[in-house]
């Protein structure tokens, strides 16, 4: 535990608390604003957009690189 040897020295630390205080305040606003974008509807839609159009190119990459093609069966009705 810290020892004061003086009210100016309690006062100054009580101040960059306070400050400390509020910085972490407001992170914790920025933060919840952050994630309330991230978590919009919108958002979301475009971040599966994007994974399903990588996804895509990666299998195209792929499939030209290694030469397979696409099998498909026909079915006989």
């Amino acid at each position: 535990m810290k020892e004061y040897s003086s009210f100016k020295e309690i006062d100054r630390d009580l101040k960059i608390l306070e400050l400390q205080t509020k910085i972490d305040q407001e992170e914790i606003k920025l933060n919840i604003e952050r994630t309330k974008g991230a978590l919009s509807p919108l958002s979301l839609a475009g971040s599966m957009v994007g994974s399903i159009l990588q996804k895509a190119f990666i299998l195209k990459a792929v499939t030209k690189l290694t030469g397979l093609k696409k099998v498909t069966a026909k079915v006989k009705g």
